[in-house]
Formats: C-alpha cells, structure tokens, sequence
C-alpha cells in the first residue's frame, strides 16, 4: 500500500483509512476550510463503521493539523489543511487496546486470584494508596495506576500474560492517537476510577476469580465510556438543542393549556 506522502507503509488501521479518506475529501474540497464537518453519526454511516473508530479517525486529523476539534461545537476544517502532515503514522488506538486489554486483562485477573499472595495483596492495596495521591496532583501522571494493573498480572505467575498485559500497556502509552486521546481525558478532569480498582483488590483478596474477572472487565469498559464522553465533540451543543427543543415544545402546550 503507498500513503499519502508517497512512501511504502504497511496496511493502515480502520481509522487511519478513514482518516485519510476524509482528509482526501477535504483537499478536494468536500468540506472547505473553516467549515464543519457532518455529526459524528452521520460519518459512522457513511463509512459504516462504530462511532469509536470516529472518534479515532477525527483526533488522527487533529494531530495532523487538518482539523480542529471544539468542545460542544463540532469538528471544523483548519485553514492549513491543504499543507497539513498525514494520518499515518500512529499507530493502534486507544479503543483497540482498550477491548484487548479487557479480554487479557479480565482473564489475567481470573487467574491471579487462583495464585496471588497476601504479600501481593499489600502491594497492591499500596498501589491503589499512591494512585488516590495521585489523582490530587497535578499534573496526573497515572503511573501508580499502570503498576496496580501490572501487578495483578505478575501476580498470575505467568511470563506470558505477563509480557501480553506489559505490551499492550506500552501501546497505550507510545501510540500518538492513544496518548492524545487520554489526554483528553484528563483535560476533562477524569481521574483513575478508585472505587472500581478497589472492587477488583476486593475480589483479589477473596480470591475469587470469577469476581475478580468480573471487577476487571467492568473497570475497563467503564473507561472505554470514560474516553467516549471525553471525546465527544458535539455532546453540549447536542444537550443544549434538545433542551431549547423541551423548551419550545413545552411551552406550546401551556400557550394551548390557556387558551382552553
């Protein structure tokens, strides 16, 4: 396959074909500088893809300097981005690591409650101490959060699933789109979610792998819905027009309501 720049690559990822097919409709002047680009679910059936691989798709053209993302506004169209970079080059995004790291990481936490030690428990109660320090500082930086979450799959006394949970971390920490993505994030002002890592510990201690399979898999789907409403371009504005559509729809019935 040959990208936008000219060069050999490997096959892009979903939303990076995506990307580049907007960003190509974009210099062919489908969506001209300044303006905005369709909602996020008219995109999903245009390209028929998830909404998720939107939101990948739409910060891969941010990094790239080809659009401009504006809380509870929209997406529009930069002025430069006739000369912008390419989409490329970023490598896996974050709701691709996040669905695998549910299917090992719930399966790593089954295992580790058959094999843990009370020795493994403290460390990881300390753990979940340092991440709620953590989340009072700033600027976050989630360490404490990625050492709870490694610890439990050192705990499975597994070198297997112990390299699979340090790979998919270190994808989550070096792809561009991904680090943007949890920036976002944090901008948001979201946090490490304490009281479900506490859950998954509790289950930890009660050595009880289905719970504690259970626990993790609610954790990580929660931050999947965590970096959807993190990144979601049009949420207020969506807000605000269906209010002042309640608004104007109530207050026809009352004018109706007096007349009668």
């Amino acid at each position: 396959m040959i990208n936008i720049t000219g060069r050999h690559a490997q096959p892009n990822r979903l939303y990076q074909r995506v990307a580049e097919e907007l960003a190509n409709a974009i210099r062919q002047g489908e969506y001209p500088a300044g303006s905005r680009l369709p909602a996020e679910r008219k995109l999903a059936e245009r390209f028929e893809i998830s909404r998720p691989t939107v939101r990948e798709a739409i910060i891969a053209l941010e990094i790239a300097g080809i659009v401009e993302v504006r809380g509870g506004s929209g997406v529009y169209v930069c002025e430069e981005a006739d000369s912008a970079g390419n989409t490329t080059d970023l490598d896996i995004g974050p709701f691709d690591i996040l669905e695998a790291r549910i299917l090992f990481e719930g399966e790593a936490a089954e295992l580790a409650a058959r094999q843990i030690t009370d020795e493994e428990i403290a460390e990881l109660r300390e753990a979940l101490e340092a991440m709620v320090q953590e989340n009072d500082a700033e600027p976050i930086c989630e360490q404490a959060d990625e050492n709870f979450h490694k610890l439990i799959a050192r705990a499975t006394k597994n070198d297997a699933v112990v390299a699979v949970c340090d790979l998919l971390w270190q994808m989550r920490n070096e792809s561009p789109i991904s680090a943007r993505i949890h920036e976002k994030v944090r901008q948001s002002g979201s946090r490490p979610r304490i009281e479900e890592h506490r859950n998954v510990l509790d289950a930890l201690a009660r050595r009880d792998p289905a719970g504690a399979r259970a626990a993790m898999r609610n954790h990580l789907t929660a931050v999947i819905q965590q970096l959807l409403d993190a990144t979601e371009a049009t949420a207020i504005e969506d807000a605000r027009k269906s209010v002042e559509k309640d608004r104007s729809r109530f207050s026809l019935i009352d004018r109706a309501k007096a007349l009668t």
